[in-house]
């Protein structure tokens, strides 16, 4: 076992619970709210992304748009360019398709856990209409770039760091492979809906909007990296998913400290939700990206391994009044949850201590930031590496 409480100490622990075991632990807490999830998604029909439309998009009406969202109006020049206020989410701006897509990411990985572990194909016929009418319908799917993302209101129709917004792609690209892998996908479905994300890939690892994606440094490139492992292992690119191991060692040499913290997020307006968030992005990134001969989760890199960023957070999401940094200024009574990343990292580690704080925490995502924040939701999916 590797003990990662190395600031609260660790106290004998039984052996670590096998495989079957785990995924046994995680089925018992996390299915019956996967079920009711899926449940209400079942009298639901899908939001397609054309459902509404920004004025201020440069784009069509299949094309996501989203606004930056620490961008606000200029007291000074209220008609002029928006002005940055880090960590202070305008209200007022234009959220619909974002908001759409979290939508789908929670349907489809809720309705696919749902069929997974039941084998009730009402669940797998639905996700399947979420699945067209963002894939494959050519009245309402969405072309796959992201052109528009993260605009500016008087000073960019798009940016680079917008690719941050399809991070809720990633369980869906999950869910697609496990219908795909209990033989309910196939065919011209799976060929358009696989061949979406095949095409968006190659616009993500093409476009200088990715280039600055991948370089952007911070959170931004551990979750470019994340959503490329993703959706290479969805589509069979090898050559992509073998890049994003160079990046995760490349990224954690640069943005981890001595002490296991990242120092860009450390140093935000939102310093405990950011640092969560990236140790969610790289804890994806090691379960897709990860080999037997190159295991991400134990690289050792200039400052130290992924094992010691968890282990710089743990004694804070067991004890969040330690946290020796400024509170965040938004939403922080609404953190920690129980997320996939610190499940992912406790079977990666043999940890059962991680384990049991992952079962102690709660997994309500209680405002649209939280969810923004965390994009994984249904452990069951993750049930096997990759």
């Amino acid at each position: 076992m590797i003990c990662l409480f190395f600031a609260i100490g660790c106290s004998p622990a039984s052996a670590p619970p096998s495989g079957s075991e785990l995924q046994n632990d995680v089925q018992a807490i996390s299915l019956p709210s996967a079920i009711a999830a899926a449940d209400s998604f079942l009298e639901r029909e899908p939001i397609p992304i054309t459902r509404e439309i920004s004025p201020r998009s440069a784009g069509g009406p299949r094309d996501f748009y989203s606004e930056g969202d620490y961008w606000w109006p200029d007291p000074n020049s209220p008609e002029g360019p928006y002005v940055r206020r880090d960590g202070e989410t305008n209200p007022d701006n234009f959220v619909a398709h974002r908001r759409a897509m979290v939508d789908l990411s929670k349907a489809v990985a809720a309705l696919v856990a749902a069929y997974e572990e039941t084998g009730d194909e009402r669940y797998a016929d639905h996700a399947m209409e979420y699945l067209r009418t963002w894939f494959v319908d050519p009245e309402t799917s969405m072309t796959p770039h992201l052109l528009y993302a993260q605009a500016i209101k008087g000073r960019v129709t798009g940016r680079g760091i917008g690719i941050i917004d399809t991070i809720h792609l990633i369980e869906v690209a999950k869910a697609v492979a496990v219908l795909r892998q209990k033989g309910y996908l196939q065919g011209g479905d799976q060929s358009a809906v696989v061949g979406w994300f095949e095409d968006y890939l190659n616009w993500m690892v093409t476009h200088p909007y990715g280039h600055d994606e991948r370089d952007h440094g911070n959170n931004h490139s551990t979750w470019y990296a994340a959503q490329v492992a993703a959706f290479a292992s969805l589509t069979g690119n090898q050559a992509q998913l073998d890049s994003t191991r160079t990046l995760f060692k490349r990224m954690i040499d640069r943005q981890m400290n001595d002490e296991g913290g990242f120092t860009d997020e450390l140093g935000r307006t939102k310093p405990y939700i950011y640092s969560l968030f990236i140790l969610e992005g790289y804890s994806v990134l090691a379960e897709y990206a990860s080999t037997p001969k190159d295991d991400l989760w134990t690289y050792e890199g200039t400052h130290g391994s992924l094992r010691d960023g968890w282990a710089f957070m743990l004694p804070y999401i067991k004890d969040k009044s330690a946290w020796p940094y400024p509170p965040d200024v938004m939403h922080f009574d609404e953190v920690p949850i129980q997320s996939v990343g610190l499940l992912l990292a406790a079977r990666a580690y043999d940890d059962p201590q991680m384990l049991q704080l992952w079962e102690d925490l709660d997994p309500t995502q209680r405002s649209a930031e939280i969810a923004r924040n965390f994009p994984l939701r249904q452990p069951i999916l993750w049930g096997e590496p990759g």
